[in-house]
C-alpha cells in the first residue's frame, strides 16, 4: 500500500506538503500541487478515509434507506444521490427497508454505528404518532433528510416531498374534463402520505365538479403490480361498472390494465385507466400509460442541497416539488351509453 512517505520521497518534499497538497490547503503552489497529484496517481494512492475520519470526525459517508432499489421511483432517486455525493467526495452507502418498520430501524441504527455524516430516509409510514428509532436519531444529531412526505413520527426532520394532492387532482380533472363521471379510485396503503394525499385530490376533484364521492368506487390495491391486479379481480367481481380507473402509482394501474385486458375490456375504449410517477414501464407498456412524472431525479438532487446546507449549519425549509401530468393511449373519451 503506498504511503504519504513514499509519495514525499519520490517528489522530494515532505509528508506535510503532501498532506496539505492531498487536502487542497491553500499555502502551497499550483506547480507543486499537480506535481504531487500526479505522483499520487501514478504510484496508485488510496487516501485512508479511516484514519482520515479518526482526524477529522468524518467518515465522508451518506446513508441511504429505501424501500427497495427495484421500485423504479427510487433507482433515479437514489443515482441522482450517488451522483451529487461523488461531486463532493462521499460514498453512499445503500440500505432497503423493505417497507417493514423493524427492518427500517435495523437500517437506520446499523447506519449510525457506521458513523455516517448524514442519512436519506424514505420513511415506512405508520399510523402510530411517535416511532422509538426516530426518536433515536433526532437525540444521535446525524443530519437527517426525508425522501418522501412527513407524518407525525417523522416530523421534526426536514424533507423534500412530491406535490402529491395536485397532481392527483389534475388526473382525476383529466378523466372528468374526457366525459367520465364513475370513476373508480385504486387506493395505496392507508398509512402512507403519499396515498392519501393522491387520494385527497381525487375526492377533491370530483366535489368540484359535483359528483358524489362513492365508496364502493374506491379500492384498497396497495402499491404492487400484484395488488393492482388483485384490485382489478375485486372490482369486476363487484360489477360496480365504472368508466374509468385511476391508479394510485403506475405499478398499480398495470397490473390492473393487464387484468382488464385479459377480461377483454378495450383500454381506453370499455375503460379508461391512469396511474402516477412514470416509471419507465409505463410509456411502453401495451397501452401507453397516461400517468404524472415524478420529479424523481430531481428530489434526489435537491434532497442533496438540503443536506450540503445542514451540513454548514445554514437555514433549510421543506421542498415540495410539482408533478406533470403525461396524457398518452390509455385515457380517452368515457363510452357514450355510460356517460349519466
Amino acid at each position: 500500500m503506498v504511503r504519504l512517505k513514499d509519495i514525499s520521497a519520490r517528489a522530494g518534499v515532505s509528508v506535510m506538503t503532501v498532506s496539505k497538497v492531498l487536502r487542497d490547503a491553500s499555502d502551497v503552489s499550483a506547480s507543486t500541487k499537480a506535481r504531487v497529484r500526479q505522483l499520487a496517481q501514478d504510484m496508485g494512492y488510496v487516501p485512508d478515509f479511516l484514519a482520515q475520519g479518526l482526524r477529522t470526525r468524518t467518515t465522508k459517508l451518506f446513508g441511504l434507506v429505501i424501500s427497495t432499489i427495484a421500485n423504479p421511483i427510487y433507482a433515479r432517486t437514489a443515482m441522482a444521490l450517488e451522483d451529487r455525493a461523488h461531486e463532493l467526495g462521499y460514498g453512499l452507502i445503500l440500505t432497503h427497508s423493505l417497507n417493514d418498520t423493524e427492518r427500517e430501524a435495523v437500517c437506520i441504527r446499523r447506519l449510525l454505528s457506521r458513523r455516517v455524516d448524514g442519512l436519506f430516509i424514505s420513511p415506512v409510514y405508520r399510523l402510530a404518532p411517535a416511532a422509538r428509532v426516530y426518536e433515536e436519531l433526532e437525540r444521535n444529531g446525524t443530519p437527517t433528510v426525508l425522501l418522501g412526505h412527513r407524518a407525525p413520527f417523522c416530523s421534526q426532520f426536514v424533507n423534500v416531498e412530491c406535490d402529491d394532492m395536485p397532481a392527483g387532482h389534475a388526473v382525476t380533472r383529466h378523466l372528468i374534463g374526457l366525459g367520465h363521471r364513475r370513476i373508480a379510485f385504486f387506493a395505496g396503503p392507508t398509512s402512507a402520505e403519499w396515498a392519501k394525499q393522491r387520494l385527497e385530490g381525487y375526492c377533491k376533484a370530483l366535489r368540484e365538479s359535483e359528483i358524489e364521492v362513492d365508496d364502493r368506487l374506491i379500492f384498497n390495491a396497495g402499491r404492487t403490480i400484484q395488488e393492482g391486479r388483485d384490485a382489478a379481480k375485486q372490482m369486476l367481481a363487484e360489477s360496480v361498472k365504472p368508466t374509468a380507473v385511476q391508479a394510485v402509482n403506475d405499478l398499480v394501474a398495470i397490473g390492473a390494465a393487464t387484468e382488464f385486458l385479459n377480461h377483454g375490456i378495450r383500454i381506453p375504449q370499455d375503460l379508461s385507466i391512469t396511474g402516477f410517477g412514470d416509471i419507465v414501464t409505463s410509456e411502453y407498456f401495451k397501452v401507453p400509460l397516461t400517468t404524472t412524472r415524478q420529479p424523481k431525479f430531481r428530489l434526489g438532487d435537491s434532497a442533496m442541497e438540503l443536506m450540503i446546507n445542514v451540513l454548514r449549519g445554514d437555514p433549510v425549509e421543506n421542498r415540495r416539488l410539482a408533478a406533470e401530468l403525461l396524457i398518452r393511449e390509455s385515457s380517452g373519451p368515457a363510452p357514450v351509453e355510460n356517460q349519466a
